[in-house]
């Protein structure tokens, strides 16, 4: 017995070592700060480029890079690939940059991430843009898009008085659904591509040149796609003294409110018709966006001060594609919500319906909300187990009982749903994220109990649970706290050395006070 203690505090003391000891290496050594608050704000943007490829060929990636950063700089870009790229740089006549990405031999879908990290107060000025075409030649038209077009040009007209509100009425028009002139334009394709190419061509039939800008909102984001605006260098001349001076400048048009001026969280992706990805020999080629502000807010005021701490950071989870970098912000708080369970049984003496049923609930209320959550599981519990009850006089086999507890399950949650979102409560739509498997197997098991040991143990051990997953929830959404543990993994090694000092806990219980009270009446 000596040697299994020994053993265990040995094991004790290695885990709380290593884990404190990575803690202290990253905070003095590479200088990465235990909060967040106080490193610059810098937005990280994954362009996430997937294609497949059917036959073992080369492969060149066209992909168009971001130059126009609105009111940003840039930190740095990087490309990530998991095969070794080749990598040529262009600029094309609108000042786009594009990168060409080649590769020799590869087979079946491939991945690539561009990563791009800006801020307001690291990199280069902001670029000057080009002076622009301030005439053009219209574009031909013929038949009944010609009448069309002449007809909505001349209304335009009429109802602006310069450039600038010229583009800004054509753009209202072209939103238009119920216009004739604009159903016979559109062809019934409403998508933005297409409402730019009218809008071009509406503009054009008045000499005013425009182009197409895709845009991407600097906001936290798994999947964005980029947003079509428009543009137009426009001439004004100002009377100085008594000389007039003409000024030119770029203005930018939301192409579907027409009103003037990129939002200060745009950045300009591109400029011009052509498609921002392209491949040569790949199918299906595709590029979605993920926007983070804190995923370098830790590590980049030690990078920059710090050069050992980039290579160290490049193998840590920071590394990861940011999609990938949220699903393990949450489970890395699962052990949490575990050791809260632990505390609350060990220690406290509350029966809750196993360990790991508490802290999948809790994961729902992260989706759900603590109040939603609460609400929809105490009520689809309780139908639940009106639904068991009445299986069990049809003596069922267990696994087609528990098919029809699941299936009913199912439409408790759909029917909850539709009932929440009609009486105004959104968060109520995410119920169908709860594990409906779990809620299956929690009636099946609350049943049984019920059965065992009747209601009043059935409705102890319910409301144990409900406190226990709302403790565990409440801690796993400390940003503060998941900050830590992403940036700082090793607290799990001493979590996890707690975790085994606490399997040998054989104390009494906060709840037993209650239990052994009388004998303390009786000794008196």
């Amino acid at each position: 017995m000596r040697s299994v203690n020994l053993h265990l505090r040995v094991l004790v003391f290695l885990l709380v070592a290593f884990g404190l000891g990575s803690i202290a290496y990253e905070r003095y050594v590479l200088q990465i700060p235990f909060t967040d608050r106080a490193v610059e704000d810098l937005w990280t943007i994954d362009a996430k480029i997937t294609y497949d490829v059917p036959a073992n060929s080369g492969v060149s990636v066209k992909f168009y890079l971001p130059t126009i950063y609105n009111q940003y700089s840039l930190y740095s870009e990087s490309l990530i690939a998991d095969k070794q790229y080749g990598q040529v740089l262009e600029q094309d006549e609108y000042g786009n940059k594009i990168g060409h990405y080649s590769i020799r031999r590869t087979k079946g879908p491939e991945t690539l991430y561009y990563r791009l990290a800006l801020s307001p107060n690291f990199g280069m000025n902001e670029k000057v843009e080009e002076k622009g075409a301030i005439y053009r030649e219209p574009i031909p038209l013929e038949g009944a898009d010609k009448l069309a077009a002449d007809a909505l040009v001349t209304d335009i007209r009429a109802t602006s008085s310069n450039t600038m509100s010229f583009i800004s009425e054509t753009i209202r028009r072209v939103n238009d659904p119920d216009n004739i002139n604009v159903k016979t334009l559109l062809k019934g394709d409403l998508s933005a591509k297409n409402r730019y190419a009218v809008a071009e061509l509406l503009l054009s039939q008045a000499h005013i040149p425009v182009q197409r800008v895709n845009t991407l909102e600097l906001k936290p984001s798994v999947d964005q796609s980029p947003e079509i605006w428009l543009r137009s260098y426009i001439e004004t001349t100002k009377k100085e003294g008594s000389k007039n001076t003409t000024v030119g400048k770029w203005y930018y048009f939301n192409l579907t409110t027409g009103m003037v001026g990129l939002p200060k969280n745009a950045i300009i992706w591109s400029i011009g018709d052509q498609p921002i990805l392209s491949v040569d020999n790949g199918v299906r080629a595709k590029v979605s966006f993920s926007v983070t502000d804190k995923q370098l807010t830790a590590i980049s005021l030690a990078q920059s001060t710090n050069t050992a701490s980039s290579e160290f950071l490049a193998y840590s989870l920071y590394s990861l594609p940011i999609s990938i970098q949220y699903g393990y912000e949450l489970m890395l708080m699962i052990p949490f919500g575990v050791l809260v369970i632990l505390l609350v049984r060990n220690v406290v003496g509350i029966q809750t319906l196993g360990t790991f049923t508490p802290v999948l609930i809790a994961l729902a209320f992260r989706e759900t909300g603590l109040a939603f959550g609460a609400i929809f599981f105490s009520i689809i519990i309780a139908m639940g187990l009106l639904v068991r009850s009445y299986l069990e006089h049809l003596k069922l086999q267990m696994l087609s009982r528990l098919s029809v507890v699941l299936t009913f399950v199912i439409i408790m949650i759909a029917v909850l749903s539709i009932f929440s979102y009609k009486m105004g409560f959104a968060k109520g739509l995410a119920i169908g994220l709860f594990p409906m498997v779990i809620l299956t197997m929690t009636i099946e098991r609350l049943s049984i109990t019920w059965e065992e040991r009747g209601a009043g143990n059935v409705l102890k051990i319910s409301i144990g649970t409900l406190i226990a997953s709302s403790l565990a929830y409440l801690l796993m959404e400390v940003e503060e706290l998941v900050y830590f543990v992403f940036t700082f993994p090793g607290i799990l090694l001493v979590l996890a050395g707690f975790m085994l000092m606490m399997g040998r806990y054989r104390g009494y219980r906060l709840t037993e006070l209650k239990r052994f009270k009388a004998m303390l009446k009786e000794d008196k």
